[in-house]
């Protein structure tokens, strides 16, 4: 029977078995580390290095590989390297991760193996073998990777301080990030690791490596999540996704020691106490309902103060604008006072002017008829005469005619013709006619004010529809000067009216007085009894007792 050689893959010590006093059945223990060794495989990949005949190194297991290391230690130049989309492929010397290549197919020269070169010589030749191994990574996001909390864990609820128990599990998605770290971290001389189980020939699985890991970061961080969002352990399914965020980014920096990354974090399930057998988890219940209805008052007395607060705000911005309004009418107002007192004014100096020049022109009319008498050698006396005499003589013509006369004028013609010359019966007639005018003036007018019906009415009430005679409007004077004004402004400057002082009766008999004290016994005011509203709903009440329900004033 032939001997078979293999290398030890742990110390690396040449063996040799078989032969006349041999057995080349597997497994071997190596004499040195204690390894055991499967023969054939061992010898079959001495073989295979020796012959130099590896041209495609290549890794086609599934996905549930997580690293996976090439059986292969011994290459020729040449070789061709083929590494798939989801795969990173690591040269591996002496403890050290050099060379990395990424998706395709890469042919090993000396050009592309620069830091395996600068730690070891390779050989020029071609044909010629170089010792390294080669680990390929699994770059694809691993799904659902579960995890949980051994037991249970402790904390303090934040809104009650009292102690409880939860149970916390979820999954999370797992990626490659470095790979050299990975190896160096995780990997070192094993030949390979799975994602979850333990696969044939790995000795370990990621999840079964990272679950102290997580379990320990969780319980650390959770019942800080919960206080620093301030999460109500009853709306807890809520705020899941919240919690897994901030769980996640405490857990992420120790995955990222080992070249790992999370991209997502789920909590799934958190276990709560039972109220039936918890007493500490009834009695955070009926705190948190008392809370709850605490914060449900405060937010309706928040939304009636917010309210409020809108109301006053829109009175207020009503009241400035009515303000604005008014100001700007009183302004407009005034604009058109000022207007007609300067359209009176000019009226007024227009029929001045008028009447000056008619003075003017009756003077100079009466100056130039003087002027004219004058110049003819007779004045206004001598015209008076001549009328006199004129009608004198028609007076005694119309006698003639008529007779003896029996009217007045008859009687005062005839009394006329005794007078001896015109001279004296002028001044007679003139008294006579001067006191006809004085009895023939007319009565002075009396006092007439319209009444609301439309008729200019005299006296105290209206001939027409019987209404009062309205009062007199009362009129005050304005600090600017303005007397004898009617309404609550000053049509001058604008000032409100000030607001008369409320008149009150003394008990001494004293009526209307003004002021504090009364100026015939010296009493003061007596004070405005309060007023109060009653349940009942009436409202306004003076006295101690509501006068619709009998109920009494409140203390």
């Amino acid at each position: 029977m032939s001997k078979q050689k293999f290398t030890c893959p742990t110390c690396g010590r040449v063996t040799e078995v078989g032969g006349l006093f041999g057995s080349t059945k597997s497994p071997y223990t190596c004499p040195v580390c204690k390894t055991v060794i499967d023969v054939e495989t061992a010898a079959a990949k001495r073989a295979e290095s020796r012959k130099g005949l590896v041209s495609v190194i290549k890794y086609e297991g599934d996905n549930s590989t997580f690293v996976w290391k090439h059986p292969i230690e011994d290459f020729n130049f040449g070789s061709q390297l083929i590494v798939h989309e989801t795969q990173e492929a690591v040269f591996f010397r002496d403890g050290q991760a050099l060379d990395t290549f990424g998706p395709g197919r890469h042919t090993l020269e000396t050009g592309n193996l620069p830091l395996l070169r600068g730690i070891m010589a390779l050989p020029v030749n071609a044909d010629s073998l170089f010792h390294s191994e080669v680990y390929f990574i699994n770059k694809t996001v691993q799904m659902a990777v579960k995890w949980g909390t051994p037991d249970k864990v402790r904390f303090l609820d934040p809104m009650t301080g009292v102690p409880l128990e939860i149970g916390v599990s979820g999954e999370m998605n797992l990626a490659v990030s470095d790979s050299r770290r990975l190896l160096l971290k995780i990997v070192g001389t094993m030949t390979g690791i799975s994602w979850e189980n333990e696969s044939e020939g790995f000795s370990k699985s990621l999840q079964k490596s990272f679950r102290p890991l997580i379990a320990n970061a969780v319980k650390t961080h959770l019942a800080a999540a919960i206080k620093q969002n301030g999460i109500d352990i009853l709306e807890i399914d809520e705020r899941l996704e919240q919690i897994s965020e901030s769980l996640r980014a405490k857990i992420l920096p120790a995955f990222e020691e080992y070249g790992l990354t999370i991209p997502q974090l789920f909590v799934t399930s958190i276990s709560l106490p039972d109220p039936q057998t918890d007493a500490d988890f009834r009695r955070v219940i009926e705190l948190h309902r008392v809370t709850l209805q605490q914060k449900e008052l405060q937010a309706q007395a928040a939304v009636r103060v917010t309210e409020a607060q809108t109301q006053t705000l829109y009175r207020t911005e009503q009241e400035r604008s009515r303000a604005v309004i008014e100001a700007e009418r009183r302004e407009a107002e005034m604009q058109k006072q000022l207007t007609e007192t300067e359209i009176a004014k000019q009226e007024a100096e227009r029929k001045l002017i008028d009447a000056q020049a008619d003075i003017r022109i009756q003077r100079l009319k009466g100056l130039t008829e003087a002027e004219i008498m004058q110049a003819k050698g007779y004045n206004q006396r001598d015209v008076l005469q001549a009328e006199v005499q004129e009608a004198y003589a028609q007076g005694i013509g119309n006698m003639t005619i008529n007779g003896s006369g029996g009217g007045v004028a008859g009687d005062v013609l005839g009394v006329g013709i005794g007078l001896a010359a015109a001279n004296t019966v002028a001044p007679q007639l003139g008294s006579m006619l001067g006191g006809l005018q004085q009895n023939m003036q007319p009565e002075p007018a009396r006092d007439t004010w319209q009444c609301a019906c439309g008729n200019q009415a005299t006296g105290l009430f209206c001939n027409n529809c019987g209404s009062k005679k309205p009062a007199p409007a009362k009129t005050w004077d304005c600090t600017c000067g303005n007397k004898g004004v009617i309404g609550n402004f000053c049509n001058l400057c604008g000032a409100k009216k000030p607001e008369e002082p409320a008149a009150w009766d003394c008990a001494c008999g004293n009526k209307g007085v003004i002021g504090n004290f009364c100026n015939l016994c010296g009493a003061r005011k007596p004070e405005a009894p309060a007023v109060w509203d009653c349940s009942c709903g009436n409202t306004g009440i003076t006295g101690n007792f509501c006068n619709n329900c009998g109920k009494r004033r409140p203390e």
